[in-house]
């Protein structure tokens, strides 16, 4: 490929081959290309100039390595892609200013150089689409916005009054433009988070051997395990096994549905118990899931609340409107006065600006990292007064390591206990587990698959055959209370002294004790500071909920403050403890992370999941977060009453502005024109202060600060 270097600053490099060097569509292969590199995180293209911009990491010889991948690309190295999410939202962004900067530069000529006759005549074929809206409202017996705006416009024409009702007509197509704008910079940033985002999955192949491989490698008719707690990533037949799948992205039924062979299952549903050989039918575009995201995008479940009072209140003002006109009109015989009555309501500011506040505040919570599934969440985020806590994997690091094996028997050594519980727990995306996998990568043992068909109990552990013997990996309870297996006392002695410093996964082989593992998951540094904080901006009642034990459990809530905490806490624990909650009339936050707390999550008011929450998890949440830091918690807050403050502040200004207007159009103190032309550039400038951003520049530097400590 040829080209030339335009900017370089060390980590930003911008080249440019020239127009028609490939297409729209090649541009975005080309960016695909380059992302490859783990060293390149964000690449820009556009066909118009054939520029490519680069965002990467300072480095030795990474341009170098740029240069040499840019100067290998050949025209058949070049393909067609898909546009990455952000360069979906500039292209969303260079629209709309293109259509803004259009439409004014075809005001300024039309006023320029038309003559006055040619300007009214556009006046009134434009004016036409408002009419004709207006009219259709009528004839379906609907007194909303659109009857309004057409009767306005309609009356100021009848009126000659040309000059307004061209000023009106413009003035709401940029509220148009501007309210098309940020809707759709929320649905891509919603679609974003309902993308499946699964990097590797479980071939089968033709000897049944499991073997991981990318998720991009797939192919139709291929075979893939999904195991329980996992996202189904394909569309497909299940051929082999049985289990519950969470259909609730499908068809919003919270129950798990029973699938076994010969039974369907879509991309984006969710093993809840048992593992499924899928036969793959369709993989990403192809999938039911994107077929039908942009209905949930658009469903009404997802508005809030308060958007959905506005909606209805600004079609309840309008009968008003007209009201006050009429009268205006008898009282005063004056059509001049009762046309400043009807070019002004309180309606179309309303209905603007509260979605427009809502949708911003979305947008700026992705712009965070934190993805809201719909208005209505972040709203009750904005009302809760108390928040519940899992303790692992939340309150404490995301990232546990194993600090110690210990071998209870002569039979295996730590090595191998640590290989055994490293081959059974790889299946499974837990925290602890990936822990445990992770310690033996680092230690170098290697494992074959020596178990048989494994299955996990939830909140417990797992059970499979290794080596044809009973193997059984999980909690004290699950192995001494459920699975009956026996311990010495010396073997007693060794695991109290270790409970007291770290939580201890237990492997039992054929009903005996083989050995323990001790798993360090620390408090994060921020999270006392982060509850403080949610204590101060108004959440009442904050509780830990945690598996621990009562002197483990006191330990973590002295450290962090919390006074109310529930220890040795099962899955329905959990979400029954929710339940009494909400039925005392709280608001409840649930955060979690784990295949377990997935009922408690469903059963809140509005549930939030972390970074390197399960699958399931990440699928029943209202709300994601993809940065790896609690503070996150107090930023949504912050973030979502300060969307609720501005809602409020919108309608006060509202109706200050609009009713002095009507008292000064009654009065007779001001024209038509100065009343449609005062009320449409207040109406735009509410509809633009409600896409600004919530927080401040101050907290933000102050959030980053938190963070940084």
């Amino acid at each position: 490929m040829k080209y030339e270097v335009v900017y370089d600053n060390g980590s930003r490099l911008r080249v440019r081959s020239g127009q028609w060097a490939f297409t729209k569509e090649e541009g975005y292969g080309l960016a695909s290309l380059l992302l490859n590199q783990n060293f390149i995180h964000e690449v820009l293209t556009s066909h118009r100039n054939g520029s490519i911009l680069m965002y990467y990491d300072e480095g030795i010889d990474n341009k170098d390595k740029i240069f040499d991948i840019l100067d290998k690309i050949g025209l058949d190295d070049l393909f067609e892609a898909e546009p990455t999410q952000i360069q979906i939202s500039k292209e969303i962004s260079e629209d709309f200013y293109k259509k803004i900067a259009k439409m004014i530069l075809n005001r300024g000529i039309y006023k320029l150089f038309l003559p006055i006759p040619v300007r009214n005549a556009l006046t009134v074929y434009h004016a036409m689409k408002y009419i004709w809206n207006g009219f259709d409202s009528l004839t379906s017996f609907n007194v909303d916005v659109a009857l309004l705006d057409g009767a306005a416009v309609a009356g100021a024409l009848l009126n000659k009054h040309y000059k307004p009702a061209s000023s009106m007509m413009f003035l709401l197509s940029i509220s148009d433009a501007l309210e098309d704008y940020t809707l759709q910079k929320a649905k891509s940033t919603l679609k974003d988070s309902l993308a499946l985002n699964i990097d590797t999955v479980w071939v089968v192949g033709e000897d049944g051997e499991e073997k991981q491989c990318s998720a991009v490698e797939i192919s139709k008719g291929d075979k893939i395990k999904v195991h329980m707690g996992d996202v189904i990533p394909v569309d497909g037949k299940v051929i082999e096994g049985e289990g519950l799948v969470n259909e609730a992205s499908m068809t919003g039924e919270p129950l798990a549905v029973h699938k076994m062979n010969g039974k369907t299952v879509h991309a984006g549903t969710v093993v809840e118990e048992g593992n499924l050989i899928v036969e793959v039918y369709s993989m990403n575009k192809e999938t039911r899931l994107n077929k039908i995201i942009h209905l949930i995008e658009n469903s009404e479940e997802l508005k809030a609340e308060s958007q959905s009072k506005a909606e209805k209140l600004a079609d309840s003002i309008v009968p008003y409107s007209f009201i006050a006109t009429a009268l205006t009109y008898f009282i005063t015989g004056s059509p001049t006065k009762a046309l400043s009555v009807l070019m002004v309501d309180f309606s179309c500011a309303i209905k603007l600006t509260t979605p427009l506040s809502i949708i911003s505040a979305m947008r700026e919570a992705s712009d965070n990292r934190m993805m809201v599934k719909g208005g209505k969440f972040l709203e009750n985020y904005a009302n809760a007064d108390t928040i519940v806590f899992d303790k692992t994997g939340t309150l404490t690091n995301a990232a546990p390591k194993v600090v110690d094996v210990i071998s209870m028997s002569k039979k295996y050594d730590c090595d191998e206990i640590l290989r055994m519980a490293a081959c059974i727990e790889e299946h499974f995306a837990h925290s602890i587990a990936t822990a445990i996998v992770k310690e033996a990568e680092k230690q170098g043992l290697k494992h074959e698959e020596d178990h048989s068909e494994v299955e996990y109990i939830v909140a417990h552990g797992i059970v499979t055959e290794y080596e044809g013997k009973r193997a059984v990996i999980g909690s004290r309870h699950f192995l001494f209370d459920d699975e009956k297996v026996k311990v010495t006392k010396s073997q007693e002695k060794k695991i109290n002294e270790k409970i007291k410093e770290h939580s201890v996964v237990y492997l039992a082989i054929d009903g005996k004790l083989e050995g323990i593992i001790c798993i360090d998951d620390p408090i994060r540094k921020e999270a006392k500071y982060v509850i403080e904080e949610l204590k101060s901006l108004g959440i009442e009642n904050i509780i830990m909920l945690t598996g621990d034990s009562e002197s483990g459990a006191r330990a973590g809530a002295n450290a962090l403050g919390i006074t109310d905490y529930r220890s040795q806490v099962l899955p329905e624990d959990k979400s029954r403890i929710v339940e009494e909650l909400k039925a005392e009339g709280r608001i409840v936050i649930m955060v979690g992370d784990g295949i377990n707390d997935s009922p408690a999550l469903a059963a809140a008011d509005v549930s939030v999941s972390m970074k390197h929450s399960s699958d399931i998890a990440r699928e029943v949440a209202d709300i994601s977060l993809l940065s790896d830091d609690l503070y996150d918690l107090v930023t949504l807050r912050k973030l979502s009453t300060g969307m609720l403050d501005k809602i409020n502040n919108n309608y006060h200004n509202i109706v200050a502005v609009n009713g002095s207007l009507l008292v000064l159009g009654v009065l007779g103190i001001i024209p038509p024109a100065t009343s449609s032309m005062v009320h449409n550039l207040s109406t735009m400038l509410f509809g633009l202060l409600s896409t600004r951003s919530v927080l401040t520049d101050e907290e933000y530097i102050k959030d980053i600060e938190v963070k940084a400590i």
